[in-house]
């Protein structure tokens, strides 16, 4: 079936365009052209709105009341059904530091079950730990700390089929260096996180192959003028992506702006962290092992820490355009393009390029999300959105 929508601006793969025609094809992206080639052709009307690629989310533990870690095929179901709700159409669940055997059962389960889910696509797992140190824990549970062992990523890779697509580690634990080179030769993009390691440490890390800084400024060495620490590779070193969890909570939009700046937009990816109190209500949760009480927009252990966060990507989005720290074409690729890019999966999805399954957002140039497309197939539409499609 061939389908044309029409709205005032597009965020095609190479610049924003419109007003003007994005052509679909068996559920594809075709081509975008400035005049409807065909007059007889399907066309929906999203006049005064905007299309972008669909939202990938590569850092996510949990969304209504499910985790990754509960080892719940219809939680999965469930997480990958309610992203569309956040724009998000491509995702990572996340685990935690847990028992080699918990996190055995967990790749497992996705790994077996991740085509069955309908709503946002699985591309993969990250694997947030155990390789990590003590000092910046957060909240992952440091009993099963341990040195980074080829040994258990080759299990963790034949029980999901070898969909393990991103592991995070602390570069000054031991092993690591030939940790990474390992992990890296087998497809496996390879984060920096939860760790106490020094400028050096990271670069020698990044050398090795490492390319991705976990949240950054969360759960890392700060930066320090005569040592610059974790976080100063992430602002410094070359060829690297930054995460970055811009909520509010997390990071001063400030920070932000300076890690923005320092990196390149380009290179910042906005993930969310997410745990399962994500688009739910105040209260007690679990992350993991901890007890997490939610209330006013953050999430937090009962020490006080920050445990993930409620944050949808799309809320992101619209938070670094309203702080002024980034234009909304900027925005956008930080949550689409640039995660895509970091796991090496940029020509699967995170932007609107012939070819590519046409998995896109509708929004309103304040950036609210009003509906999510998958395969060319409307899969959500916002409440308050109560124009229908202007089909003609």
């Amino acid at each position: 079936m061939e389908l044309f929508i029409y709205a005032d601006q597009f965020f095609l793969e190479d610049g924003v365009a419109g007003p003007g025609y994005l052509e679909i094809k068996e559920g594809k992206f075709f081509y975008y052209h400035h005049e409807l080639p065909n007059p007889s052709a399907t066309v929906i009307d999203y006049s005064g709105y905007w299309i972008a690629p669909g939202l990938v989310d590569t850092h996510i533990h949990g969304f209504q009341n499910h985790d990754v870690m509960d080892k719940d095929l219809e939680g999965l179901k469930a997480i990958s059904e309610g992203l569309l709700s956040c724009g998000v159409t491509s995702f990572l669940p996340t685990t935690l530091t847990s028992s080699t055997e918990a996190l055995n059962d967990v790749v497992t389960m996705i790994g077996e079950h991740y085509s069955s889910v309908q709503g946002a696509k699985i591309r993969g797992i990250f694997l947030e730990g155990p390789f990590f140190t003590e000092k910046h824990k957060g909240a992952q549970n440091t009993k099963y700390f341990c040195d980074p062992s080829v040994e258990k990523l080759e299990t963790w890779q034949a029980k999901s089929n070898r969909f393990i697509k991103k592991i995070a580690l602390a570069p000054e634990r031991n092993g690591a260096l030939q940790f990474i080179e390992h992990a890296v030769k087998d497809q496996v993009t390879v984060a920096l996180a939860h760790s106490d390691a020094t400028y050096e440490e990271a670069k020698q890390a990044v050398e090795k192959g490492a390319s991705i800084f976990v949240h950054t400024f969360n759960g890392m060495s700060g930066l320090h003028h005569r040592e610059p620490g974790m976080a100063g590779a992430a602002m410094a070193l070359p060829d690297v992506f930054a995460e970055i969890i811009c909520d509010g909570h997390h990071v001063h939009p400030a920070a932000a702006n300076i890690l923005m700046n320092a990196r390149g937009r380009k290179d910042t990816v906005l993930v969310t962290d997410c745990m399962m109190a994500g688009g739910m209500p105040d209260g007690r949760y679990q992350l993991g092992e901890f007890p997490v009480i939610v209330k006013e927009g953050a999430a937090r252990l009962e020490s006080g820490s920050l445990a993930g966060s409620i944050l949808r990507l799309i809320d992101a989005v619209k938070n670094v355009v309203d702080w002024g720290i980034a234009t909304p074409e900027e925005a956008i690729y930080m949550a689409s393009t640039a995660p895509a890019k970091s796991i090496q999966l940029d020509e699967e999805c995170g932007k609107i390029a012939s070819g590519l399954a046409a998995d896109f957002i509708v929004l309103t140039p304040e950036m609210e999300l009003l509906a999510t497309y998958i395969d060319g197939v409307c899969r959500y539409k916002a409440e308050n959105f109560t124009q229908e499609e202007g089909v003609r």
